[in-house]
């Protein structure tokens, strides 16, 4: 069985999904139902997982496309800056009559959290118009509508990756269309119908990440240890996005999971949800030696 996808020429990746505002309050606790907890710290920052993995692309590779919607507010035009900033590519953002998706996340002193999310803007997200190339790989969530993303990956032409997150049965058609499925452990019992799925990426958190062909493991890389760890949200989309990219490349399985480790450790070291990455190629180099085949 072969375990590494054929070398790609160089190709540019497209993230298809959600565009959020998170708002962050950090207290000692989390308040009980009709309580109210003082102190805390109050933090505004550029979100949504498809967002944040376009980001990441753009970190990786110099340059990603995101397909996604915001409303006509501030929120919107500032989130849409910083994803240009950050090298992303967005002329396939449209401005929709709502309110721009926001994220309300509270989070104690030891890190636990509850999170609200106000779709907004994202409900509106459409792939009606859009062209994707032969060699262009495209990445999905499920944070926008499902029949969106299913018509994404009839639309694409080449390589279509869908991270689903957050768990929910799966459209049948749209898991036959998917080259990779990434999921987490907990997303991975979730949804039953990806234990025989073609080809499947799973996170296991201290315990790294592997590769499952017909529900068959065959392939593992180790977590990569982390003491400063500063924010945990964007770390799963930056793997997300590193993975794409590494099996783009045309890197094995095991080496492709040992780079999107090496990612993900160093976003959890940055306390911003898009966090700062270096180019893809030095966790190439970097991660050489670290692949183990399962």
């Amino acid at each position: 069985m072969s375990t590494s996808l054929q070398p790609a020429a160089p190709s540019s990746l497209t993230v298809v999904g959600s565009i959020n505002l998170d708002i962050t309050a950090t207290a000692e606790r989390l308040p009980s139902p009709g309580e109210t907890v003082g102190g805390g710290v109050l933090r505004q920052q550029p979100g949504g997982k498809g967002a944040n993995q376009a980001v990441a692309a753009a970190r990786l590779a110099g340059t990603s496309r995101m397909v996604g919607a915001v409303g006509q507010d501030d929120a919107g035009l500032s989130l849409i800056s910083a994803m240009a900033g950050a090298g992303v590519d967005v002329q396939d953002i449209a401005r929709v009559d709502a309110a721009t998706g926001t994220a309300l996340v509270l989070v104690d002193s030891n890190g636990e959290n509850q999170i609200v999310v106000c779709p907004g803007a994202n409900a509106d997200v459409s792939v009606e118009g859009i062209q994707f190339a032969d060699n262009e790989a495209v990445l999905c969530q499920l944070e926008v509508d499902q029949d969106v993303v299913l018509e994404a990956a009839r639309q694409a032409k080449g390589f279509f990756a869908l991270n689903a997150a957050p768990a929910a049965p799966l459209i049948p058609e749209l898991l036959e269309r998917c080259d990779l499925v990434i999921v987490n452990e907990t997303e991975y019992e979730l949804i039953p119908a990806l234990h025989d799925a073609p080809l499947v990426a799973v996170t296991y958190g201290g315990d790294g990440s592997a590769i499952f062909v017909d529900g068959e493991r065959v392939a593992e890389a180790p977590a990569v240890l982390v003491n400063d760890i500063a924010n945990t949200i964007g770390a799963g989309d930056a793997f997300c996005a590193a993975l794409v990219l590494a099996f783009q490349s045309g890197l094995e399985y095991a080496h492709a999971l040992a780079v999107a480790n090496a990612v993900g450790a160093d976003a959890v070291r940055d306390a911003s949800s898009q966090p700062a990455l270096k180019p893809l190629e030095h966790y190439i180099e970097a991660t050489k030696t670290a692949a183990q085949p399962a």
